[in-house]
């Protein structure tokens, strides 16, 4: 699998804590959306590693498509 599952075609409203390490499911798998479980580990996708620079409600990709990973840009409103 090269290509990742749209999770949901809208973007995940999630409380960040400044400095906390979060993992983003780039592979739409996830059971944990919008968070890493472990799926990709059947797929060529991984996972989007990134550190909160600050504690802020921040709105994640569920459509996986974006070019702001982890964050969202608007794509899903493309699909």
């Amino acid at each position: 699998m090269s290509e990742p599952v749209v999770a949901q075609a809208e973007p995940y409203e999630i409380e960040l804590v400044a400095g906390k390490k979060y993992f983003w499911c780039a592979c739409g798998l996830s059971a944990k959306q919008p968070f890493c479980d472990g799926s990709h580990k059947t797929t060529d996708i991984l996972p989007i590693a990134f550190a909160a620079e600050k504690s802020e409600t921040a709105w994640l990709c569920g459509c996986k498509r974006t070019g702001s990973k982890p964050h969202c840009d608007g794509t899903h409103n493309t699909l």
